[in-house]
């Protein structure tokens, strides 16, 4: 591995290490304006090793956009192009891409030109060089984007090319689109509920998480197949377009699990639906 550069620029929010994923520490750091070089192309003889032996974490858009590409459901394409890792120390659902077979273990969408499905490629490859953490929520602070630069040996593409920055790397590489509509998700996984690392949902609500953000279809069958639409007050031009729009029902879906996860007043409910809600509690208590 390469030499860590230690300095900070002084315009960098100061992240202690300690709160950093292990992926993360100790990686160079890079705030806005500081430059890289980096240049990826079929004439570099690592060309498509980064695509085997590797952790590829999908976000939500990332799940939809590769269904879309391959013409599957949300719900298909998860079953088996995913798994999910388990352990104790997760607190929410985390997706990752399904790779090959031992030794290798590449990615079933590389070929020999490169990544077979490269204009829905995930987050993670489209951020390369660069990675980026969210901090743990801490009490009465804003949680920050932290950005870092991998600076890997077996990645012959430092110092080809042009130079970026961070706004310009990602302009290129089509992030912003993306990374605008998953606002929403980032405020969830970084939510305060979260603080101290304490507290967990149950598996009701991991399953909601779960669905919400990654298996769409689901989740639209779950707001237009049962009395979810009677439940609450919502405008019916958003509804209508839910029906259709993909991204519209992923933010929509954002926004509802603030409401189901947290009890935060981001939807309304109907007066016959709050009648129904207390009379089964009522019942419950009875």
């Amino acid at each position: 591995m390469n030499e860590q550069r230690k300095d900070t620029p002084e315009q960098t929010p100061e992240v202690p290490q300690s709160a950093m994923p292990d992926l993360m520490k100790d990686r160079r750091r890079i705030s806005e304006g500081e430059t890289f070089r980096f240049g990826c192309h079929k004439g570099l003889k690592c060309f498509t090793d980064c695509c085997g032996d590797i952790n590829i974490l999908l976000t939500p858009i990332d799940v939809l956009r590769l269904a879309r590409r391959l013409e599957m459901t949300t719900s298909d394409f998860l079953a088996k192009h995913t798994q999910m890792p388990v352990t104790k120390d997760l607190h929410l659902p985390v997706v990752m891409l399904k790779l090959g077979p031992e030794p290798g273990r590449r990615c079933d969408f590389v070929t020999e030109d490169g990544c077979g499905v490269y204009e829905d490629r995930p987050w993670s490859c489209r951020m390369y060089p660069l990675g980026m953490a969210i901090p743990p929520a801490q009490a009465g602070k804003e949680t920050e984007m932290a950005h870092f630069l991998f600076e890997d040996d077996f990645c012959k593409g430092h110092g080809e090319g042009q130079e970026w920055t961070l706004d310009t790397w990602k302009a290129d590489q089509g992030l912003e689109n993306q990374e605008e509509i998953e606002t929403g998700f980032h405020e969830i996984v970084s939510h305060p509920w979260f603080i101290g690392g304490q507290r967990q949902l149950d598996p009701k609500r991991m399953e909601m998480f779960y669905t919400a953000c990654y298996d769409l279809d689901a989740f639209h069958r779950f707001v237009f197949k049962s009395s979810f639409i009677k439940s609450f007050e919502l405008d019916e031009e958003l509804v209508e377009q839910m029906k259709t729009d993909d991204e519209a029902l992923l933010r929509f879906a954002f926004r509802w699990l603030r409401f189901a996860l947290f009890a935060e007043p981001t939807m309304t409910m109907t007066d016959s639906a709050v009648k129904r809600a207390t009379g089964a509690t009522i019942e419950r208590e009875s």
